[in-house]
């Protein structure tokens, strides 16, 4: 059959050989992928080397080099062959290899000149995924270095070319192709019915309006397609119509079936595998679902995942021709055409937003010490290279200096995410590499339970982690014999099982399960596959709590040690375990809140972190200051991340720790005031005489007893203490007083008395005010006798007096006692004469002998 590309082979042949580089747009259906190889080899341009065909999804591998080796009248593995990961269909003549995209940047890993490969084509590069344009990038490189020979060429179905042109320096080659009439109908309105029974009615409506061929059906899963196929069986068994899936998941031989011609006519229900690459001839009506499961990566897990998305503009545009490839039909859109507008035309290249975390660990392990190294069409964002760093580096499979180091090497020998590969290398090295690959097989899955469900109906019971709980249950499906209906009353998904069973078988060819002793326990053996899955999520571990909701539910909660924190959701299994790591994690919205919830975890030990992440413990004395008894406490704390693993209150011997309990006391002490430390008001007295001599006796040189000098005197006697009362027995008092030499102390206590004697006996107190004044207050009677009042500070200062009656109550203040008896006393006696008749008061209390002090008999 003649191909739309046909007449431009013998230019796309002519400009590798004369530029190796060339970048060819053609439509779908233009014959591009089988035909461009092929005519590379026959023009000789693939030499003694192997033409290299990147495909973007297995499916599309398998059936064009399947197609190829027909049209050249051979098997698959002679000159044409295909590799994907855990699979080659090749041999030492195979000269065109279709290979999954994947494949080259591993084996540029292994042989970074790509040695014994001469063209290396990537297919549907429209599609952006990330591997292609990882691909490209060292393409580039490697063509601009050690390999100038190196022939790349770039095919894409509706990506502008110039772009790509641009970067690699290279002709456009454009074939118009040949697209048969495809006739486009969208819905009036959105249909809000399930997107199964909107497929039933799209298929009754062509079977009714007379369709004469084979119907592909666009959904986003394998689990739509299995609800869509219960939707349209009436249909089919009525009309006699073959109902057939086609998805990544399947084995070979079930997607044969779908993509082969059949003696009747197919309904063949498909993800986005078939949006692309060979045709699938046949076709004559198409039914789009408009949507699709997009390449992600969950940021809880760091997993690559899928989410349901719809599709760009150009991918419809890709779809709909499918119904136009040998001849016209029709493309039924489940959608409308308003909805088509307000989608974008292109989708954001992969790189932009998946996880790169195995990416570049291959770019590591290739030699790529920085992605900037690289160039790139579309550079990833600065911000997921460095997350993706930050992980391999938790996983031990980078340096500190982005150097891969031994254990990344052997990480990077598995087809799998670097989480998967790091739980795996871990499992080998304990002695249980099968149970490992089996476990890595299930993570990679994510959940093979059928409705999400995670454990059986009734009494559930607790075990050590989810994960493998859902392995013991995997097990039982697959080493006895199961009937689809029996797996499913068992709660899981038989497809999923399938899956994971597969990739286990895959990945047993890689590990080596001789490099440890096997646990001979079971129990040993379970606790080296927590081991192994807590290796692959070090930033996953968090603690349980079980905190009471307002209705009084007590829930689970996991606070994670590198902060945030998630709910353990209720079908879960574990027991009353401590720490946990959360392996399967989402974000779920509820009304217009949002939570985390961690839907499958395993039980972590603290030893268990000590022996893995040694760099990770620290081990620190924490002082902390107890208000409610007063003292200083001496804390040490081991701790991963922001997780406390283990707190014991002990004493400090280091000078380091003894500094810090003596500033905490410090601190607390002044936070309470110096006056917490003293008894009674004697200090403040004291501190008044200093400052009262400071003042008015310079000549004696006193230190300034001020705030500061108090505080700095507290902070003193706080070294070697460690609580209140420690401190209160220490006396401030005492350690100010030492700041003053024995000379000064006895020129305080002479210049600035607490008390002085008058003539009847009596002791006055003299009080020394903050603004350098000094009074006492007596009776007016205890002054009899003298001519003129007390002075102190060598004579310099008079007392100021407080003159009062028999009642305590004063009746004249004054610093001139000699005036007060001249001028005031006269007066005041006649009064008080009055008031107190039975108290003497003489005329001249100058010369008059004044009463003896309570509690003494006059003599």
């Amino acid at each position: 059959m003649t191909l739309p590309i046909e007449p431009s082979l013998s230019e796309i042949c002519a400009r590798v050989a004369e530029r190796r580089r060339l970048v060819l747009e053609a439509p779908p259906g233009a014959g591009k992928t089988t035909r461009v190889p092929r005519a590379l080899f026959e023009a000789g341009l693939g030499g003694s080397g192997e033409i290299l065909v990147l495909e973007p999804r297995r499916l599309a591998a398998r059936m064009a080099a399947r197609r190829v080796a027909e049209e050249m009248g051979q098997r698959l593995g002679e000159t044409v062959g295909c590799t994907m990961r855990f699979e080659n269909v090749a041999s030492p003549a195979t000269r065109i290899r279709f290979v999954t995209e994947g494949v080259l940047t591993r084996r540029l890993v292994r042989d970074p000149k790509l040695e014994g490969v001469s063209v290396v084509v990537i297919d549907e590069f429209h599609e952006r995924h990330l591997t292609a344009d990882v691909s490209l990038a060292l393409l580039a490189r490697l063509a601009r270095g050690a390999r100038p020979d190196l022939g790349i060429v770039v095919m894409s179905a509706t990506l502008e070319a110039d772009p790509v042109a641009t970067f690699l320096d290279a002709p456009i080659v454009r074939s118009m192709g040949r697209m048969f009439d495809v006739e486009i109908e969208h819905l009036e309105r959105a249909d809000d019915r399930p997107l199964e029974a909107q497929v039933a009615s799209a298929v009754r409506r062509l079977v009714r309006e007379g369709l004469d061929g084979d119907v592909l059906v666009f959904l986003p899963g394998a689990a739509e397609i299995r609800r869509a196929m219960e939707a349209v069986r009436p249909i089919a068994e009525a009309e006699k119509l073959l109902v057939l899936p086609l998805h990544g998941m399947l084995s070979p031989k079930e997607q044969d079936l779908a993509v082969r011609p059949a003696d009747r006519r197919k309904i063949i229900l498909s993800t986005n595998v078939a949006e692309s690459s060979v045709t699938i001839d046949g076709v004559v009506a198409v039914i789009d679902s408009g949507l699709a499961r997009v390449a992600s990566y969950a940021p809880w897990s760091g997993l690559p995942t899928l989410k349901v998305a719809k599709i760009a503009r150009a991918s419809a545009a890709q779809r709909a021709g499918r119904a136009g490839r040998t001849r016209p039909g029709r493309c039924l859109r489940l959608f409308t055409r308003g909805d088509l507008l307000a989608r974008p035309e292109h989708d954001a290249p992969e790189i932009q937003r998946v996880d790169l975390a195995e990416t570049i660990l291959e770019l590591h392990a290739s030699g790529v010490r920085s992605i900037d190294e690289l160039s790139f069409l579309d550079p990833p964002p600065r911000a997921a290279v460095t997350a993706a760093e930050e992980l391999l580096r938790r996983l031990g499979a980078i340096d500190d200096a982005r150097r891969i180091t031994p254990l990344g090497r052997r990480m990077q020998h598995f087809p799998l995410h670097p989480r998967q590969a790091r739980l795996l290398v871990e499992a080998e090295a304990r002695g249980v590499a099968e149970e490992g690959a089996m476990l890595a097989a299930l993570v990679g899955e994510r959940d093979v339970t059928s409705g999400g469900a995670s454990g059986r109906q009734g009494a559930r019971e607790t075990h050590r982690s989810d994960l493998l709980h859902m392995l013991d249950r995997l097990e039982e499906v697959l080493l006895e014999p199961h009937t689809t209906e029996q797996a499913r009353r068992m709660g899981l998904d038989p497809a999923r099982c399938d899956a994971v069973d597969r990739a286990f078988k895959q990945l047993s060819r890689f590990i080596d399960a001789r490099k440890a002793r096997r646990p001979e326990s079971a129990l040993d053996r379970e606790r080296a596959l927590l081991i192994a899955t807590l290796a692959g999520y070090p930033d996953r571990v968090g603690r349980v709590r079980r905190p009471e909701t307002a209705t009084g539910r007590s829930g689970r909660e996991i606070v994670f040690a590198t902060g945030g924190s998630a709910v353990l959701a209720e079908s879960s299994v574990l027991g009353a375990e401590e720490y946990v790591v959360a392996v399967d994690v989402e974000e779920r919205t509820e009304g217009t809140r949002g939570r985390v919830v961690v839907r499958a975890a395993s039980a972590v030990e603290a030893d268990w972190l000590l022996d893995l992440f040694t760099d990770a413990i620290t081990d620190t004395t924490d002082v902390r200051w107890n208000a409610a008894q007063e003292r200083v406490e001496v804390t040490r704390r081991l701790a991963y991340e922001g997780l406390v693993l283990e707190e014991s209150r002990v004493a400090a011997t280091d000078p380091a720790s003894l500094d810090r309990i003596g500033q905490t006391l410090a601190d607390a002490a002044c936070a309470r005031g110096y006056r917490a430390f003293v008894r009674g008001d004697g200090l403040d007295t004291w501190l008044a005489r200093v400052a009262f001599v400071r003042t008015h006796c310079p000549e004696v040189g006193l230190p300034e007893l001020d705030e500061a000098a108090i505080v700095e005197t507290l902070r003193a006697l706080c070294v070697g203490r460690q609580n209140f009362s420690e401190l209160r027995e220490a006396d401030l008092g005492a350690a100010l007083a030492s700041r003053l030499t024995p000379e000064q102390a006895r020129r305080v206590a002479e210049w600035a008395p607490e008390t002085m004697q008058l003539q009847g006996g009596r002791r006055l107190r003299l009080e020394y005010g903050p603004d350098g004044t000094v009074s006492a207050a007596s009776r007016l009677q205890d002054f009899f006798g003298l001519a003129e009042g007390p002075r102190v500070a060598r004579g310099r200062v008079a007392v100021v007096l407080h003159l009062c009656a028999p009642n305590q109550r004063p009746v004249q203040v004054t610093t001139d006692l000699a005036g007060f008896w001249e001028r005031h006393y006269p007066a005041i006696a006649r009064e008080l004469r009055r008031r107190y008749p039975k108290h003497a008061w003489p005329d001249d209390p100058r010369h008059a002998a004044p009463p003896p002090p309570r509690g003494m008999r006059p003599s």
